[in-house]
C-alpha cells in the first residue's frame, strides 16, 4: 500500500503509559473517546470499528500491536468516502516522559487533499482521548481535594505531613494572597502558623470540583471556630501522572 502523504500530531498526557495504552485494548475505553458502539479486538488481524456521531462508520484492521508501545491499524469508511476500507494507515506510538506519556500519531494517506481533511479531526479526537484517560486517572479527585482542605485543620505537624503526603507530591507548591510555599515541610509549617493567627479556622469545599485534563478547580468557604464565614474563594489544583497534587493556587473572593 503506497501511502506517501501523512499528518503527524504529538501530545503529552500526564498519565502512566500503561493506562494510556489500555484505551486501545478495551471496548469500553475505546468507545469513551470514539463514541458509543465503537469496538476494538486488540490483536494482529483484529477488527477496529469506530462509530462517529450521525452513524458514520469507520472500519479497519490491526496491523501491529506492541503493549504498551505501539498500535498500527488501517482506517477507512464503510461508505467508501472519503477513504475506502483499508486505504489509509494510523500509527500511534507511546513514550514515557517523567510521569507523563508522549503520544505520537501518524496518519498516512495516498492523497494530499484527503489528508488535509483530517488535520482538525485528529486535533479534536486526541483531545477527547486525553480527556478520557485523565478522567479515568483522576476519578477520585474530590477525595484528594477534601484531603487538602482537611490538612488545614490538623493541629499536629506530623498529622499534617501525613495527610499531605498521601495526596500531594513532596515538592508541592502553594500560592495565594498570603502564601508562597514550596514542598510539604514548608507548607505544613505555614499551615501551623496560619492556625496561630486564625485558631479554629477550617476550609470547606463548596459544590463539586471541576476537572479537565489534570487540572481541577474547587470553590471553598473559610469558616471560623464560631461558625462565622471568614471568606470564600477557589483553588486551582494541578495533578501529576502519579495522581498526586503538584501545585495549588488559591484565589480569594
Amino acid at each position: 500500500m503506497n501511502l506517501p502523504h501523512s499528518l503527524d500530531r504529538v501530545i503529552t498526557i500526564r498519565a502512566p503509559r500503561d493506562l494510556v495504552f489500555s484505551f486501545f485494548t478495551d471496548d469500553a475505553k475505546w468507545a469513551a473517546w470514539w463514541g458509543a458502539g465503537s469496538t476494538i479486538d486488540p490483536k494482529v488481524g483484529g477488527r477496529v470499528y469506530i462509530k462517529h456521531p450521525g452513524n458514520v462508520e469507520v472500519t479497519g484492521e490491526i496491523l501491529e500491536i506492541r503493549r504498551p508501545d505501539e498500535l498500527v491499524f488501517t482506517y477507512g469508511f464503510a461508505s467508501g468516502m472519503p477513504i475506502p476500507h483499508g486505504a489509509s494507515r494510523v500509527s500511534i506510538a507511546l513514550e514515557t516522559v517523567g510521569d507523563s506519556t508522549r503520544l505520537k500519531l501518524t496518519h498516512a494517506f495516498a492523497d494530499v487533499p484527503v489528508r488535509d481533511q483530517f488535520v482538525q479531526g485528529w486535533r479534536y479526537q486526541l483531545s477527547l482521548f486525553s480527556n478520557a484517560v485523565l478522567n479515568a486517572l483522576h476519578a477520585d479527585v474530590e477525595s484528594r481535594i477534601d484531603g487538602w482542605f482537611r490538612a488545614w485543620t490538623e493541629t499536629s505537624d506530623a498529622a499534617r505531613k501525613a495527610t499531605l503526603g498521601a495526596i500531594a507530591s513532596d515538592a508541592v507548591s502553594f500560592r495565594d494572597k498570603y502564601s508562597a510555599t514550596d514542598g510539604v515541610d514548608d507548607l505544613s509549617t505555614h499551615i501551623g502558623a496560619a492556625q496561630k493567627f486564625m485558631p479554629g479556622m477550617r476550609l470547606e469545599r463548596r459544590g463539586p470540583a471541576r476537572h479537565c485534563q489534570g487540572t481541577a478547580i474547587a470553590d471553598w468557604t473559610a469558616m471560623g471556630a464560631d461558625g462565622t464565614q471568614l471568606g470564600t474563594g477557589s483553588n486551582v489544583f494541578v495533578l501529576g501522572g502519579d495522581t498526586k497534587i503538584s501545585a495549588v493556587t488559591g484565589i480569594w473572593g
